[in-house]
């Protein structure tokens, strides 16, 4: 999985801003409980800035933070520098993932899953990952669809205009690939006034429920339970992201 470069990583906060952390940490630690009693060591992975990682560490959870992308991972620290218990930052690949010793669950949010190099990566990272959670253990993550891919983000582009930078996202369909190339211009000012253009590029993969499972069964993970976009609920037929509940066996 390609680490973002520094562009991405200056603004992704800011392009990200809608995104309540704090909601979404206890909407993840609610999740835990139901299917275990104790978790207090958690790995959050693909963390980019670590906004989760603070908010979990915030509620007293001990958090290790994964990501490809130093660049990420330099604003992470210096918005964790306060945290009690303090957050272990790791620069690595999900699919070269090796920590020190298991944790007690794994969270991955935002698709992250999905920007891995396809269904071999995607099984790669899951094997990866099968050895640093305890048996019982559990891998909360949320996927964009197929649908989403299909009809919401195909050959459509969508702006972000904010106080630093403004942004086209562009994005192209692949149905033989089952994929959506993504293109980012930003455009940021300078002092004088003027703008120079900054570019990243990514593709995201999307993958059916039946695929997800069969991929977690086949790296020693049970499938718990599936939920629309963060609702707490069954999927919709258009269902735009899904939560997905898994158990280390």
């Amino acid at each position: 999985m390609p680490g973002y470069n520094q562009t991405f990583a200056a603004f992704y906060d800011d392009l990200l801003g809608a995104v309540d952390y704090g909601a979404k940490a206890d909407f993840f630690l609610g999740l835990i409980a139901r299917y275990r009693d104790r978790c207090q060591l958690i790995l959050d992975l693909a963390c980019g800035t670590g906004s989760l990682s603070v908010e979990l560490a915030a509620r007293g959870k001990e958090v290790i933070g994964v990501d490809a992308s130093p660049e990420m991972l330099s604003q992470a620290r210096e918005k964790s520098g306060e945290c009690q218990p303090p957050v272990l930052y790791l620069c690595q690949e999900m699919e070269e993932l090796d920590l020190y010793g298991t944790v007690d669950a794994a969270i991955c949010m935002l698709d992250s899953l999905n920007h891995l190099e396809g269904e071999e990566a995607l099984g790669q990272a899951l094997h990866r990952l099968q050895y640093f959670i305890e048996p019982g253990g559990l891998f909360l993550f949320d996927m964009n669809t197929p649908y989403k891919h299909r009809e919401v983000l195909e050959d459509n582009t969508f702006v972000y205009d904010t106080d630093q930078v403004y942004c086209v996202w562009q994005n192209t369909w692949s149905p033989e690939e089952g994929a959506v190339d993504i293109d980012l211009d930003f455009f940021i000012p300078d002092e004088k006034g003027c703008y120079y253009r900054e570019m990243e590029s990514f593709r995201e993969y999307s993958y059916s429920v039946e695929t997800v499972r069969r991929l977690l069964e086949e790296n020693q993970f049970q499938l718990l339970e599936v939920q629309g976009d963060y609702t707490g609920s069954a999927p919709g037929p258009e269902e735009e992201r899904l939560v997905y509940v898994a158990r280390r066996v």
